[in-house]
């Protein structure tokens, strides 16, 4: 724990900024099963999100990994530190009044509850979506062979096969990715947002 330090409070509040740029920032945490159709959904959405002038910036798993958690494995001790780094990065974005848009497999759902409370600490929307599928689907796309592989040994600690997944019990939006299109997973998350009022719906582009 870092000592000597003291949070330096700007001139702009967070509805000032939120004001000022027109839009608010939140969080959405898309959480899932490898394959399970969480990274499609986030970048489908960042872009209907930015094609509607609507700032937003995708959060992936994958990509954090090759740079801000590099140092981090696959056990339970660096899961939970992965998505604690995530989470106030999400955070920071969010303040900037940029939609972040999350996607990472964030297994145990106590740090995914840290996460919005991180969150709800600071004023800042928290919207979870469970990106939902058996896993006999999820291993049927395996599109980077990754359950044939744990299944085989070769991989340890894999979510789903040999590491727990722990489901969420109430999320904002539950997409079943094996009974929607992917378009239609993203109009629920859209649908969402702007019933609650976090986007303003008449400047979503229509496709």
């Amino acid at each position: 724990m870092a000592t000597n330090i003291t949070w330096h409070q700007g001139a702009v509040s967070l509805a000032e900024r939120q004001r000022l740029l027109g839009q608010k920032g939140f969080t959405i945490w898309f959480t899932g099963l490898s394959a399970s159709g969480k990274s499609t959904l986030a970048t489908a959405l960042e872009q209907t999100l930015l094609h509607s002038g609507i700032s937003s910036y995708r959060l992936d798993g994958d990509n954090i990994r090759f740079g801000l958690n590099k140092n981090l494995g696959f056990g339970p001790e660096d899961r939970t530190e992965n998505i604690r780094r995530i989470s106030e990065v999400a955070k920071l974005f969010a303040d900037a009044s940029v939609i972040a848009v999350t996607a990472f497999i964030s297994p145990y759902r106590a740090d995914r509850d840290a996460a919005r409370a991180l969150h709800e600490a600071a004023g800042i929307p928290f919207v979870e979506v469970f990106a939902d599928a058996p896993l006999d689907v999820v291993e049927q796309r395996d599109p980077k062979g990754l359950y044939k592989k744990a299944k085989a040994g070769e991989i340890k600690e894999f979510t789903g096969i040999s590491a727990p997944y722990e489901a969420p019990e109430k999320p904002e939006i539950h997409v079943k990715t094996h009974e929607v299109t992917v378009e239609q997973g993203v109009q629920q998350v859209l649908d969402y947002l702007v019933a609650q009022n976090l986007i303003d719906g008449s400047k979503l582009v229509k496709k």
